[in-house]
């Protein structure tokens, strides 16, 4: 005969196996039948790992009480896995660990009777478990211990009986109530019981005494003030209970804290073993008695366990928890069953003010029939549910969050149903909070790594393009799906969007379409996340326009393309974008936009970070603006600096090659020009600014025009370079010391040339003879801008055919690999190596021989001026 049934259905996931040992666990422990708990909850742990793992499908479960056992039964979808056959000699189910094999070899070796039902679309596996045989009235009994093991109490144990009529008054007061608290009955009955008790303001506790007498049933600890005005400890068990006309009372069984054992129900489904009873008190532990042990060592896993426990309890459709925000002004939802969660997941709701806010979440409430105050509970809007309670988590008097527990039907719920959940949530507040303490204590420290990743990512680089790249991909997927840049030139233009990125790279031409049609968000520099509705808007708008297009076409003219593309942009921006301001210097530089998709939120710790990141990656952005603006002023500066097009030289080969030291230099200290003075003669210069950057770039411009001024006035070598020293120092304390060679050149009409050089203090020119001999071309003589009189003068030089000059400055000599340097001897060596090519050819070989000779980039400007006269077959 049945007495009792329950079933659950659990879908096809992982964490569904410990869900069903969960359900039959509690099932039979509600029974009472905690004898056959742990064969039970093997069994089914292996059909349904069977069922929801390896077959894949939903698993149904069910437990029926009978008058002679337990019968559980598991269906799963798949009706064609094998089942293991037993050979005809005896019961041997070949290998044990095959899929398929286990559950069934372990059903014939624990339950009494077992079996395999198959129908069309189902396949169920039973087992039956006996009751054990015990004496009559025998409920549930421990293994027998030895003295040192069992609790201490005193010689006699005293348990003090006090019972409260239904209006809290003391109506009967036992002897042992007198002698533990000092009272005589008639001192203390008619009084409430409030006035005795001290009810202990412990974190999470939000149900006082009063309301503990009104439940059908409560164990815990509070204090009774003796007569002598002292709190005595006290452990309670409370039951309600009636008389004969039906009128309720609560008796109450008190004993000293320290003897608790005496009244203390054993946890359910905890094994009584010869643990020491220091330990007593955490085997329990009221919260593992409402959450299960072992408890789930992460945040989610308890929060889930927490709401779906809550649901079970008062026989909940759907059950959720909410934790609240650092300053307590919005709750942020965590963990819900019975719910769209992956809708829900991380929304937030005010607690107190605003429109849409949580008004009950500081006090237990019962809301009968939620059609009658739409809005009540935000969370539960739209989802059919009718009635809820819902009650505070508290630790310490702080809100940390809310647990309510709903149902499809009305007036489901009543204030000792609210009692029952706030015992509950009392239970695990604490927990809950170390908990979500620990998370956010883990979730700050990867934010900082995250942070200073970033922080380094930005530094190293000054290009813009690139820093809005890495400002992209540094929040996705990281912190949004997707994300989008929108810069702002000045203060009087309209943002423009400056970059997109999606996870999924194929939605991105598509979100970029549908952001480059509405409206950028408006600017305000206020620091903070805030809402914006624009793409949501514009992109379920343009799939309800293309759907409807698409169904108007008819069949026939259907476009190949369909609402797809419409429909997938929708979906990819269905969900919360926020808005977070680029401020610069106190300058709104642009804004970052993350998003969600459909029905996603941000999580607060979330776009706590994209704060922090938006304000460093904003800082990065202008810098990176800054220094291209710098660079575009100094390059421009500098370009004007370079001669214009190199002359042709009739009959003589010329070839330039010159690097100017620096990230983002075109000029430095060196220089070099070549330039017509009148018809048959040309004026040539070589040179090297002490320093470099922009100080010596101004000299060089100053040295560049004079020469070509001087020289086209008529002035010789010597003429030109000394008035160019005057002209250097003038500048004062902007004056910078010159070398420099400075040559004529007349190309003559037998084949050759002759040059007439001055070389102020630079290296000396090289002449390359055919024969491969190299000697210097001139003497040094002192530099410009260090003495006033100079007194320098040029020397003649003449270049056959064949002949090659070379000049260059001092970037090419001191080129250094540690303490060894390139200098004059291995100028030469490379030199005589270049008989018999052409200008060109020679200055590339002397740049590259400079490049090889270490490994590190050149730290100073080069240049070097190759002129060869051509032999006639050359020619």
């Amino acid at each position: 005969m049945i007495t009792a049934r329950a079933a659950a259905t659990f879908e096809p996931v992982g964490r569904s196996v410990a869900a069903a040992r969960t359900f039959v666990r509690d099932t039979l422990q509600g029974w009472g039948l905690t004898d056959i708990v742990d064969d039970a909850v093997v069994l089914t742990s292996e059909l349904v790992t069977n069922a929801v793992v390896h077959a894949g499908t939903t698993a149904d479960v069910a437990c029926i009480r009978a008058d002679t056992g337990v019968r559980v039964e598991v269906a799963d979808r798949y009706p064609e896995r094998e089942v293991p056959l037993q050979n005809n000699g005896g019961h041997h189910f070949g290998n044990p660990d095959r899929e398929g094999g286990r559950g069934l070899l372990l059903c014939a070796a624990l339950a009494g009777r077992w079996g395999v039902e198959y129908t069309a679309t189902h396949k169920q596996v039973w087992f039956h478990l006996d009751f054990p045989d015990r004496p009559a009235g025998t409920r549930a009994a421990g293994p027998a211990l030895p003295s040192s093991a069992l609790p201490i109490a005193d010689a006699r144990v005293r348990v003090g009986v006090v019972q409260v009529d239904s209006s809290g008054l003391i109506s009967a007061w036992n002897d042992d109530a007198q002698e533990l608290f000092g009272y005589p009955s008639e001192q203390v009955i008619g009084k409430p019981l409030t006035d005795l008790a001290a009810w202990p303001h412990t974190p999470g506790t939000g149900t006082g005494v009063a309301e503990a007498l009104l439940l059908s049933r409560w164990e815990g600890s509070y204090g009774i003030r003796g007569a002598d005005g002292r709190v005595a400890p006290v452990y309670a068990s409370h039951l309600r209970i009636r008389d004969a006309e039906g009128e309720p009372s609560t008796v109450c069984l008190l004993v000293r804290e320290r003897e608790r054992a005496v009244l203390q129900s054993p946890m359910r489904g905890a094994n009584v073993d010869t643990a020491d009873t220091s330990d007593r008190g955490q085997a329990t532990d009221a919260f593992e008695v409402f959450i299960g042990s072992p408890a789930p060592d992460d945040l989610d896993g308890l929060l889930q366990r927490t709401v779906e426990r809550a649901r079970d309890m008062l026989d909940g459709d759907a059950a959720y928890l909410l934790l609240a925000t650092d300053d307590e002004t919005e709750l942020e939802v965590r963990a819900s069953t019975g719910l769209p969660s992956a809708r829900q997941r991380f929304a937030r709701v005010p607690v107190e003010a605003g429109t849409g806010r949580y008004g009950s979440a500081r006090m237990p409430a019962v809301h009968e029939d939620l059609s009658a105050v739409p809005g009540a509970v935000p969370l539960l809007v739209n989802t059919g549910m009718r009635s809820v309670v819902t009650v505070p988590l508290k630790v310490e008097g702080r809100l940390t969050g809310s647990l309510g527990v709903a149902a499809e039907s009305p007036a489901r719920y009543s204030n000792e149903e609210a009692l029952r959940l706030q015992f509950a949530a009392d239970r695990i507040a604490l927990a809950v909070e170390r908990a979500r303490l620990t998370e956010l204590e883990r979730l700050r420290r990867g934010s900082l790594s995250f942070l200073v990743e970033a922080s380094d990512l930005l530094a190293g680089t000054l290009d813009r393009d690139q820093t809005l790249a890495l400002m992209a991909q540094m929040t996705v997927p990281t912190l949004a799906s997707w994300c989008a840049v929108y810069t702002v030139a000045d203060q009087a233009s309209e943002p423009e969007l400056s970059y997109v990125l999606h996870e999924d790279e194929d939605r991105i031409d598509g979100l970029k379409a549908l952001l480059m049609k509405i409206d950028p968000p408006e600017q305000v520099p206020t620091g903070g996340a805030r809402s914006w509705s624009g793409p949501y808007d514009a992109a379920h708008a343009a799939a309800l326009r293309t759907s409807l297009r698409s169904l108007s076409l008819g069949d026939s003219a259907r476009p190949s393309s369909g609402p797809g593309a419409s429909l997938a942009t929708a979906s990819a921006v269905g969900g919360e974008t926020v808005v977070l301001p680029l401020v610069a210097r106190n300058r709104v530089i642009g804004m970052l936009i993350l998003g969600k998709p459909t029905d996603e939120h941000f999580r607060q710790e979330n776009l706590e970070l994209a704060e922090d990141l938006s304000r460093r990656a904003a800082l990065a952005l202008d810098n990176a603006r800054l220094y291209s603006e710098r660079t575009a002023i100094s390059q421009s500066l500098q370009r004007s600096l370079l001669p214009p097009e190199q002359p042709e030289v009739p009959g003589v080969e010329v070839e330039v090659i010159y690097r100017a030291a620096g990230e983002g230099n075109e000029v430095g200290g060196d220089f070099y020009d070549l330039f017509p003075i009148r018809d048959g003669a040309y004026g040539f210069a070589i040179g090297d600014v002490c320093g470099t950057g922009p100080e010596a770039a101004a000299v060089t411009g100053l040295a560049r025009h004079a020469l070509r001024l001087l020289a086209r006035e008529g002035f010789g070598g010597p003429a030109v370079l000394e008035r160019l020293n005057a002209a250097i120092l003038d500048e004062g304390a902007r004056s910078r010391f010159l070398t420099l060679l400075y040559g004529e050149l007349w190309p003559q009409h037998d084949g050759s040339a002759v040059l007439k050089v001055v070389c102020a203090g630079h290296p000396l020119p090289l002449r390359l003879r055919q024969d491969g001999s190299v000697e210097a071309a001139a003497e040094p003589q002192p530099l410009l801008g260090v003495m006033e009189d100079l007194e320098l003068y040029e020397q003649t030089v003449t270049l056959a055919p064949g002949d090659v000059l070379l000049c260059v400055t001092d970037g090419v000599t001191e080129r250094r690999e540690g303490t060894r340097m390139l200098g004059d001897d291995g100028l030469i060596d490379v030199l005589t190596t270049c008989t018999g090519l052409t200008a060109g050819a020679v200055a590339a070989r002397v740049l590259r021989a400079v490049e090889r000779f270490a490994a590190e980039p050149p730290s100073d400007d080069m240049a070097i001026l190759a002129m060869r006269v051509p032999e006639p077959a050359d020619s």
